[in-house]
């Protein structure tokens, strides 16, 4: 398994987009995917134990105790491209695009209308939370657990910029977008930090389309 290079990916010109459904973030709406909260005292993040090897669990009381990691999750349009920066983890990555990737310049200030999706990830050890300090709205592409992923099993929820949002364990995303310009959220998660990931022009020859707004 190759390494993925999160700051240039590979992506062929003229993939096919498939637009996902757009949904106002809502105690009920998010609910089995996460939930929504006021204050980050609220969130105890779920740690997952290790799993066994063999037939013989692991004790009880032990492996779940990595504990968690915070820090700042930065999500910055600079022209067509969406940045995503996380203190917590030492991550650096291109979330998506606001245009045909092959055309994305930087440039320019232009709002975009949409990012396109071209990864996402889930995080088996632990779940992860964002809390906007900029109070401003923003979109997160989930889907429900399970690996046989696809491209039209996500839902992009849109949350006003009042409230944080906690992701269980399992539950696929791709950091969190910033509708335009510039935004901050605290973010804490599991300390291993493992990923499995999707590459959706490698695997459905596609990217993810998900709105900026609610229609």
């Amino acid at each position: 398994m190759k390494t993925i290079d999160y700051l240039n990916p590979t992506i062929p010109i003229g993939l096919e987009r498939v637009r996902i459904p757009i949904l106002a973030a809502t105690d009920e709406s998010i609910e089995g995917y996460g939930v929504l909260f006021d204050d980050p005292s609220e969130i105890d993040i779920e740690i997952v134990r290790w799993p066994a090897q063999g037939w013989r669990p692991v004790d009880l009381d032990s492996g779940d105790e990595a504990g968690t990691k915070e820090g700042i999750f930065r999500s910055q349009w600079q022209g067509d491209i969406l940045y995503g920066h996380n203190e917590a983890v030492g991550g650096h990555y291109i979330l998506g695009y606001g245009c045909e990737p092959s055309e994305a310049r930087e440039d320019h200030n232009r709002a975009p209308e949409c990012v396109l999706l071209w990864h996402a990830n889930y995080h088996p050890d632990g779940g992860q939370m964002f809390f906007p300090l900029d109070k401003r709205p923003f979109v997160i592409p989930l889907a429900l657990p399970g690996d046989d992923i696809r491209p039209d099993s996500f839902v992009c929820f849109y949350c006003r910029g009042d409230r944080g949002l906690y992701i269980h364990p399992n539950v696929w995303h791709d950091g969190i977008f910033t509708c335009e310009g510039s935004q901050r959220f605290l973010d804490r998660q599991g300390a291993v930090h493992a990923r499995i990931s999707v590459n959706f022009p490698e695997e459905f020859k596609c990217l993810v389309e998900a709105p900026l707004t609610l229609v």
